[in-house]
């Protein structure tokens, strides 16, 4: 019976990965019904939003979802798709692994991290106050009642809420992650000593939750010097568990780790839905042209499989990905090679098919 999983390409280079995945899981042979869904800036010229009703309503229908990255112009107010997609399906937990691969040089050769970041709360909660605006007027004269403390007139606000049961949940999610995948420890990254009714709250609850979980180490860490260890010697980590904005930037770090953001895939998973897409943006600078490395995107179908129980199909993906780059004739230019988003695709489904037919 076919997988029914909603392919949603995006924009910039968004359509030429998620074509490159597709033909990747297609090539492992799993039977897969794809629902293709367009969204960011093409839904946004044709339908004034860059998340229609109907790809929300495509994820809950499939209840997975392989996504491109999609391009969030700085200053615009044209919302964050990511951030509106993990809002509306509850897809609280991003996983992203970052693990040396063959053939890429990095300073640092034995990395196997994986940041797990709440998705929800923190400075990414979309609760923002504009400079000049009446709402903004009106929360300086309460902050001046409640707290006697003065903001500054042509001050921007942005609120960071973290609760204890949002963090209850994905603290719990990342000891369970660690224990299912024979991980030994969960460091949580904070800064609870400057903020400690947001990060405080974090951080607490972590600590009280990680009591059940006697068979995984708990360690904390201030997140700057949690930098400077990932930084100088990633290979003491293992499982980085931290609140959005922080889990946004350190996942970032840990790919410059081990090759850069065209190798980091990702997993945003709730309760009942899960979306897949590569960490990296979306790249408009390069749409079109086939320049993007495909791996990341890749990569993250193969989290996708796995996820819906195809574990053969996964580890292929992921055995065809090492080859490749082990070998070292394809590569693109991102990785000092000169294939084609699609040639660099279709080597990783020719591998992945000589696997499979290996006795």
């Amino acid at each position: 019976m076919a997988h029914k999983i909603t392919l949603s390409p995006a924009d910039g280079s968004g359509p030429e990965v998620a074509e490159a995945a597709r033909g990747v899981v297609e090539a492992t042979g799993v039977p897969v019904e794809w629902d293709v869904q367009e969204a960011g800036r093409p839904a946004m010229e044709r339908e004034g939003t860059p998340l229609p009703d109907r790809v929300i309503r495509s994820i809950e229908h499939s209840r997975t979802a392989l996504k491109g990255p999609v391009t969030t112009p700085v200053g615009t107010g044209f919302r964050s798709v990511n951030v509106a997609l993990r809002q509306a399906l509850d897809l609280f937990a991003a996983v992203r692994p970052a693990l040396s691969l063959p053939g890429i040089a990095s300073r640092h050769p034995h990395v196997d991290l994986v940041v797990i970041r709440e998705n929800t709360e923190d400075l990414y909660a979309g609760i923002e106050f504009e400079r000049g605006s009446e709402e903004l007027e009106r929360l300086r004269r309460e902050l001046r009642d409640l707290a006697g403390f003065e903001l500054r007139p042509d001050a921007g606000v942005t609120v960071k809420p973290i609760s204890v049961s949002g963090t209850r949940r994905i603290v719990r999610f990342a000891f369970d992650f660690a224990r299912r995948n024979g991980r030994s420890s969960v460091t949580v990254g904070h800064k609870a000593n400057i903020m400690r009714f947001s990060d405080g709250v974090f951080l607490q609850t972590a600590a009280d939750e990680a009591r059940s979980y006697r068979d995984v180490t708990f360690q904390e860490c201030q997140v700057d010097e949690l930098a400077l260890r990932l930084a100088a010697e990633p290979e003491t980590l293992d499982v980085l568990l931290l609140p959005n904005l922080y889990g946004d930037i350190v996942s970032d770090l840990c790919a410059g780790l081990v090759g850069g953001l065209g190798l980091a895939p990702g997993a945003n998973l709730g309760w009942e839905y899960a979306v897949f897409e590569p960490v990296h943006g979306s790249a408009p600078d390069i749409a079109g042209k086939g320049l993007a490395n495909p791996i990341a995107m890749i990569l993250s179908a193969a989290m996708m499989l796995a996820h819906l129980g195809e574990a053969k199909a996964a580890r292929t993906i992921t055995d065809a990905v090492q080859a490749v780059l082990a070998e070292g004739r394809v590569g693109t230019r991102d990785l000092g090679g000169t294939a084609s988003t699609s040639e660099m695709a279709e080597t990783i489904a020719v591998a992945a098919r000589r696997l499979l037919v290996r006795p």
